[in-house]
């Protein structure tokens, strides 16, 4: 006999409750979410911590009935949420543990900002059949190499962070002939270099490789790694580091005139601006995995996010927050989507079938899963170029790509396309 799902076993336990005519609070059970996210380590305070906050403000919100629409309705379809935060640090085998730990908990989860931690989660997600949204992670390995029923992610890959980028450079240095890389020794630094370098050689054939730098996750210092990008010769160089090693990249660079000598292209840079400021050297390329923080749309999502986030937090919210908010709100979409008009609260797979394929307004703009059979999202791209202006820092000459131009078709692979003339 197949036993209940836990969202099957809260609908059992309201009808019960219903029946023996329990006090109403009772039938209020709440919807519970696991939220996973850094809140320790390097990458705890430009994203983990970014992302919580972001995670309890939208919970709060949500709860209360104060979200924009289409989110107007409380919770999820009328239900609360409650939310039960664990950290990500410690790597894809503490994770994969605190993964099954958790999965009894809650009813669905929603985390994971490391590719490798969402590398090592999906197919154990798989076998728990457990409604899992990977929120952040941007290797396009997840639904490129396999296929998953339970596991969802609602943020673009990184495939279109660095095709974008690359779009962006040569349109501005048509004349370009030179690049080098600095990415980290895992999944999302190596996928990075690897979509970011044939984009390039796609764009501008011919264009030559100077060096690839790979240090490891949160080394931290780059000494070595920056005296042979100087002596490279390069002329561009790009990087997707993200976290503590992003800032250590730019406070450690930018004195030895890395910035200077070479036009500098930092794919997921954003996060970055609310804790370096303008030590962001001038002419830097910037990009926020997609049209978050600076790069939001004008709409009332994004000025409800903006407003509520910087109320609580007195920071911009980054393009991590967002993009919490974003799988939160894809979520309760879907839930919504398959609870319809009755009042039982639908099962995890009525739920899974509503997010397949889904198309909702994320606090970054429309949002599809068009990708991985129904469960990868697409999105616009945006990237920008830093510049200091009455002593702030600003991203100026703004460029933006639709979803389809920087994502290729489903089914077909990154590699493949970027390799093919990024044709559709």
């Amino acid at each position: 006999m197949r036993p209940l799902s836990s969202f099957g076993l809260r609908a059992a336990l309201a009808a019960f409750v219903f029946l023996l005519a329990a006090p109403a609070s009772l039938a209020q059970q709440p919807i519970k979410v696991g939220i996973v996210t850094f809140l320790s380590g390097p990458a705890a305070g430009p994203f983990g911590i970014p992302a919580r906050n972001a995670a309890e403000l939208t919970a709060e919100l949500l709860n209360a009935g104060t979200v924009p629409a289409p989110y107007t309705q409380k919770g999820f379809g009328g239900t609360p949420i409650e939310l039960v935060i664990i950290d990500e640090a410690g790597g894809p085998q503490k994770q994969v543990a605190e993964y099954r730990n958790l999965v009894p908990r809650v009813d669905i989860v929603i985390g994971y900002i490391s590719s490798g931690d969402c590398l090592a989660i999906a197919p154990v997600a798989e076998e728990q059949k457990k409604l899992t949204v990977l929120f952040d992670c941007g290797t396009p390995r997840i639904f490129e190499d396999a296929s998953y029923k339970h596991v969802f992610r609602t943020g673009p890959t990184g495939t279109m962070d660095n095709v974008s980028v690359a779009l962006y450079l040569v349109e501005r240095t048509p004349n370009v002939k030179s690049i080098a890389g600095l990415n980290q020794n895992y999944a999302w630094g190596q996928d990075s270099w690897a979509d970011f370098e044939n984009a390039m050689k796609t764009l501008k054939p011919g264009i030559e490789v100077k060096t690839s730098q790979m240090p490891k996750l949160f080394a931290g210092q780059f000494g070595a790694e920056i005296t042979t990008l100087l002596g490279s010769g390069a002329e561009v160089i790009h990087s997707s580091m993200w976290g503590g090693d992003l800032e250590g990249l730019v406070l450690q660079g930018a004195p030895r005139g890395l910035f200077e000598k070479h036009k500098v292209v930092l794919s997921a840079g954003e996060p970055a601006i609310n804790r370096l400021g303008t030590r962001i050297p001038d002419g830097t390329i910037l990009g926020a995995r997609g049209p978050f923080g600076p790069f939001a749309p004008d709409t009332d999502l994004a000025r409800w996010l903006k407003t509520t986030y910087q109320d609580r937090y007195h920071v911009p919210p980054n393009y991590a927050s967002f993009k919490m908010t974003q799988a939160i709100l894809g979520v309760k979409a879907a839930y919504e989507k398959a609870k319809g008009s009755g009042n039982g609260a639908p099962d995890q797979d009525k739920i899974i079938a509503a997010l397949e394929n889904l198309a909702f307004e994320g606090p970054g703009g429309p949002v599809k899963m068009a990708l991985g059979k129904g469960h990868q999202a697409i999105m616009d791209a945006a990237v920008g170029t830093t510049k200091v202006e009455g002593g702030e820092l600003k991203i100026v000459d703004v460029a933006r790509y639709s979803a389809d131009k920087v994502n290729p078709p489903d089914g077909v692979k990154s590699e493949a396309w970027i390799k093919s003339g990024l044709k559709k």
